[in-house]
């Protein structure tokens, strides 16, 4: 079971696992998560989803090596009415297969109209970030790191591209243009991360932050939460990240033309020893 689902008391727990890959994102993790987002947001006992990563990482990313990979892989549930890539060719199939597992899916949780706390520990890298950023409130293990290391791929950073918005646009390029890691304390000062806690609390810091959260009224968090998301929309959010899908794919049509693949080569080994 790739994601797991749990209720305690008013919060639903969403957890990636596989943990033995530092859950990174297949499709068959996205469409788990999917499909547990849908639950909780049907759920009228539930009032705030908590995300989750089983083992020492939150996430490392989109699957680029493991045996699950399953790019090649249709899946039943759609984020938009874009045709299947399964059976196209270059950009029409990367197009088509990101635009619905990576940006589409992310920008309809952003939009789940209950409250949604990424609880972070160890790793938050490339793909795990658009996983924590469409997410309300971020709590952070003091061990957490925060990285988008793609340019070293000559990708413009990761399909939900957040950077200027979640950390402000002078910082976004120098995160970007050098790779490195963030520390938790770090994107607390950023204003990335709402909360810094010992690796030892951060369930128990977590929960409690749900819980208070789950005392108000369930239609006031799900309009709030409308406002701040409008607001952003507002101040270029969504249309910034529609610009710079474009600018992505650009990048992945250029390496498949100039070089071997549309990750100019990286692996997820080689990713991992430069983050």
């Amino acid at each position: 079971m790739v994601v797991r689902y749990d209720t305690r008391d008013e919060v639903a727990v969403v957890t990636m696992n596989r943990p033995e890959y530092r859950n990174a994102q297949n499709s068959a993790m996205t469409y788990a998560l999917d499909e547990a987002f849908y639950r909780a947001a049907a759920d009228d006992a539930v009032k705030v989803v908590v995300l989750a990563g089983a083992g020492d990482h939150f996430s490392a990313g989109h699957d680029i090596g493991t045996p699950g990979r399953d790019v090649d892989t249709s899946f039943d549930r759609r984020a938009g009415l874009w045709w299947d890539h399964v059976g196209k060719e270059g950009v029409d199939s990367r197009f088509a297969r990101e635009s619905e597992v990576y940006l589409g899916m992310c920008r309809r949780w952003r939009e789940l109209p209950k409250p949604v706390i990424a609880m972070v520990q160890g790793a938050c890298v490339a793909g795990g970030l658009m996983l924590a950023w469409c997410c309300d409130l971020i709590v952070a293990a003091d061990d957490a790191f925060f990285a988008d290391p793609v340019v070293r791929m000559g990708i413009p950073g990761v399909e939900y591209f957040a950077h200027p918005w979640v950390m402000g646009p002078r910082f976004a390029k120098e995160f970007l243009f050098t790779g490195d890691r963030v520390p938790a304390a770090r994107a607390r000062e950023l204003g990335m991360v709402n909360h810094v806690v010992p690796r030892a609390d951060l369930e128990t810091e977590t929960f409690a932050l749900a819980a208070r959260i789950a005392r108000m009224p369930r239609l006031g968090l799900a309009l709030t939460k409308k406002a701040v998301n409008q607001a952003e929309d507002l101040m270029g959010l969504r249309a910034g990240m529609d610009s710079v899908f474009g600018l992505h794919h650009a990048a992945h049509a250029h390496n498949a033309e100039v070089g071997a693949d549309s990750l100019a080569g990286m692996t997820a080994r080689s990713m991992k020893s430069k983050a």
